[in-house]
């Protein structure tokens, strides 16, 4: 994003009360507002929809008078944050809340999700993530990285393979409350061995971190002073922790509190870097901790990267109009609706693969459901080798049943067993006849 978005124009309450008769007079322009208002556009996004700025600036104020009405107020002390649950994103949290914290149907039927399913999310999800905070590594080779457990060979890599552990760590501690010590040690997963030492796990002391187009020099957002981090992030746990009843009835839904989580930690950007990385993992854990076990499935920033601008957007959007957050939430539950459709097709593809698996079992009855899994992708990838440590991550099992699995799959002849380097490699047995 080579330019700021324009900020709105402040009094737009006095012109709102002036305007109030233009509407009623003006039947055409009182529908404009209201379909610019259902659309939640920004002030930038009217100044080539409505040319004329007298006509602009009274549609915005009434726009704004609008959404008013239907702010809802975040108890988060530090700061006047808002937003409006408005229709769309009603519809939207009740579809997720039907299909992301029960069972998955297609087709009316019930879809058993592989555990395999859930390290593959976790490895795209590390992969994007890595990418949108300027890792640079083709998608193929960070994946064939983690798959085969390969070390890292550059800073970018090593982001990947720490957003992935970080991706395992939340899974394993979701039920552990928020703490300043939680998103610390969050960070020091995140961030180790691509910073200084003295950064690793440590909040900012200083004011030199700015968000920034590192090509441009453009500054997007200066966070809050680094004396006013402790506190900011002491109200933040506060905030995840926090009942209904603790919040004197005010009733968040849980995603759209752990969306409000994730612009927390990238507004007040507690660390020199990684705040990114940790915001996107806080979400994901708290979602996971509210019972949204579907989240574990459906990597969000692979969608977010698609387009990094409107994410941008969505952050600068709601600093700049009065901390309405509004913007932002409907840019991540968008986010979250399309990578919902990406978990439903990738699923519907794997049932395909999970007919060829029942199908080798059909055939070959002697070996189990996950040696016909792992023979199934070793014959669609008969040009690929595979390691024992590569099945075991990819298959969620320890090490040695993975090693017994391929051992007695070479023992049956179906795959070849080579020595490279240190390491036995696996490879499928193109003279072996499945089918015969």
């Amino acid at each position: 994003m080579n330019k700021l978005p324009e900020k709105p124009p402040e009094g737009w309450d006095e012109i709102a009360i002036r305007t109030i008769e233009k509407i009623h007079l003006d039947p055409a322009f009182g529908k404009l507002v209201t379909e610019y208002n259902t659309r939640y556009l920004a002030w930038d996004d009217l100044t080539y929809r409505i040319p004329d700025p007298e006509k602009r600036m009274a549609a915005w104020a009434m726009m704004k008078m609008l959404r008013a009405v239907r702010y809802e107020a975040v108890p988060y002390p530090s700061l006047d944050l808002k937003y409006s649950t408005t229709p769309d994103i009603s519809r939207s949290l009740h579809i997720f809340d039907q299909y992301l914290s029960g069972t998955i149907r297609i087709h009316n039927k019930t879809i058993k999700l592989e555990q395999s399913y859930i390290i593959n999310s976790f490895m795209e999800e590390s992969i994007a993530s890595s990418i949108l905070e300027g890792a640079v590594t083709a998608h193929k080779v960070a994946k064939d990285m983690l798959r085969k457990g390969r070390e890292p060979r550059n800073t970018s890599e090593q982001m990947v393979i720490n957003n992935y552990r970080a991706m395992r760590f939340i899974r394993a501690e979701k039920d552990t409350p928020l703490t300043p010590e939680f998103i610390l040690a969050l960070h020091r997963i995140v961030t180790g061995n691509t910073l200084d030492e003295a950064a690793v796990g440590h909040f900012r002391d200083n004011n030199e971190i700015v968000v920034n187009d590192p090509v441009t020099g453009v500054v997007y957002h200066t966070p809050p002073e680094y004396t006013e981090v402790p506190g900011l992030i002491d109200a933040l746990c506060r905030f995840a922790n926090a009942t209904d009843d603790d919040d004197a009835g005010t009733f968040i839904h849980p995603i759209v509190r752990g969306i409000i989580l994730h612009f927390l930690i990238g507004y007040i950007h507690p660390f020199e870097d990684g705040n990114g990385r940790t915001a996107r993992s806080i979400f994901y854990w708290y979602v996971l901790s509210q019972g949204y076990w579907l989240f574990e499935y459906m990597p969000i920033s692979r969608v977010i990267l698609r387009s990094k601008k409107d994410y941008a957007l969505a952050y600068l959007h709601t600093e700049y109009d009065e901390m309405d957050l509004t913007y932002f939430i409907r840019h991540q539950i968008r986010c979250i609706e399309e990578a919902r459709k990406d978990l439903l097709a990738y699923i519907e593809r794997k049932q395909s693969e999970q007919n060829a698996t029942k199908a080798i079992l059909k055939t070959i009855q002697d070996i189990s459901q996950r040696q016909a899994d792992i023979l199934r992708e070793m014959m669609e990838q008969s040009d690929e080798y595979f390691t024992i440590r590569e099945i075991s991550e990819t298959h969620g099992v320890v090490y040695q049943t993975a090693r017994t699995d391929l051992l007695d799959l070479a023992e049956k002849g179906y795959i070849r067993k080579e020595k490279r380097g240190r390491e036995f490699i696996f490879i499928f047995n193109e003279e072996c006849d499945l089918w015969k």
